[in-house]
């Protein structure tokens, strides 16, 4: 039987979000339906309320979760009833080309879910991500279920799903940091402060934070940041990562803004042959100008970083462990939690710099 739940919903550009009805079908093949225990706020949820990935209303918003699966489909195998799983948005098809060249992180033929979810008047929903996790259960492909230690609270280990993740892995697995680097990101939100965090467990021994608000600055400095730049009062943010780094600049940059101007900086604050890596997201209006011989003439590389880069089932339990030994601080990332009934509010708190992750619990 069909199961009807509450779960917010963005039913036209910029409009507030609201709590409804959903109606979450039965598995079908391969697929899972999840209850949903904790789910992060991220910026991209709204991005979607926005109309900043695309105007497929109405959106069912939310995609950082984890919670426990209650029913599967048919051929499912790699999980069951009473699993404890992070969801992903990234569940690869292992047969495309980039799966077929051992580069799965790149997957072109990721799965989900073939049914929809529907609000009350059967009116179809668009999941954030394929995943729509702002309700108590949702339906996902059962790849997108990635099993982790029961022991992480789902408050913190949800943030493994998206955001935690992409900035871990923009640092560690695209930007390859390793002892010894210098490493500077610029924008210190959870993306930001994750990628520090991963920079300083991958060994480095130099980490910049950079960053407009000097809230942020003094947080990003508990994920291990070294040395952080204000670069709205501090000075010129490249001379800046400069004069920290020996006059060379850094090895690799993370850029975890998403914006032109930023993104120059990251590209003229590394050091020769350094590494630029793009894990922030722009919008579809924002163009690049940059002079091609210095392109040339500055090697190295420039790369972005999509969803940090990860497989799922490889780095997620991986993290989880890492928390539960206290190593990783991902606790740390969740500021507050809320219910259901207050994504908007969270999305205002996010909007002022105060938060760094709002998680939902349900």
């Amino acid at each position: 039987m069909p199961s009807t739940v509450k779960g917010v919903v963005a039913l036209s550009k910029g409009a507030p979000v609201e709590l409804v009805d959903v109606v979450v079908p039965d598995p079908g093949p391969f697929e899972a339906v999840v209850d949903v225990q904790a789910c992060g706020v991220c910026h991209t949820d709204l991005h979607y309320r926005e109309g900043g990935i695309s105007d497929d209303y109405p959106f069912l918003l939310g995609h950082e979760a984890a919670g426990v699966v209650s029913a599967v489909g048919e051929a499912v195998t790699d999980v069951a009833v009473g699993d404890y799983v992070v969801l992903n948005w990234r569940a690869v098809c292992g047969s495309c080309r980039a799966c077929r060249r051992g580069r799965p992180w790149y997957c072109f033929a990721t799965h989900n879910a073939e049914q929809k979810m529907t609000l009350a008047d059967g009116t179809p929903l668009s999941p954030a991500l394929g995943i729509g996790a702002f309700a108590e259960k949702t339906l996902v492909h059962a790849g997108q279920c990635t099993k982790v230690d029961p022991a992480l609270p789902a408050s913190a280990a949800g943030l493994l799903g998206c955001g935690i993740m992409a900035g871990f892995g923009a640092a560690v697995n695209t930007g390859a940091v390793t002892r010894g680097d210098s490493v500077a990101v610029i924008g210190c939100g959870g993306v930001g402060d994750a990628a520090i965090a991963g920079a300083k467990l991958a060994g480095a021994t130099t980490v910049i934070a950079v960053d407009v608000d000097d809230r942020k600055l003094e947080v990003a400095k508990r994920f291990g940041a070294t040395h952080t730049v204000n670069s709205r009062t501090g000075g010129d943010a490249v001379e800046q990562i400069r004069a920290l780094t020996g006059g060379n600049g850094a090895d690799v940059v993370v850029e975890a803004v998403g914006r032109p101007e930023t993104y120059k900086q990251a590209f003229y604050a590394r050091d020769l042959a350094g590494t630029v890596v793009l894990v922030g997201v722009p919008t579809p209006q924002m163009t690049l100008e940059l002079p091609l011989l210095d392109v040339f003439g500055r090697g190295g590389a420039l790369k972005s970083s999509w969803y940090g880069d990860c497989l799922p089932e490889r780095d997620f339990p991986m993290l989880a462990a890492l928390a539960l030994q206290g190593r990783f601080p991902l606790q740390d990332f969740v500021t507050e939690t809320v219910g259901l009934g207050d994504v908007e509010a969270a999305f205002a708190a996010m909007g002022r710099g105060d938060v760094l992750r709002s998680v939902v619990v349900l």
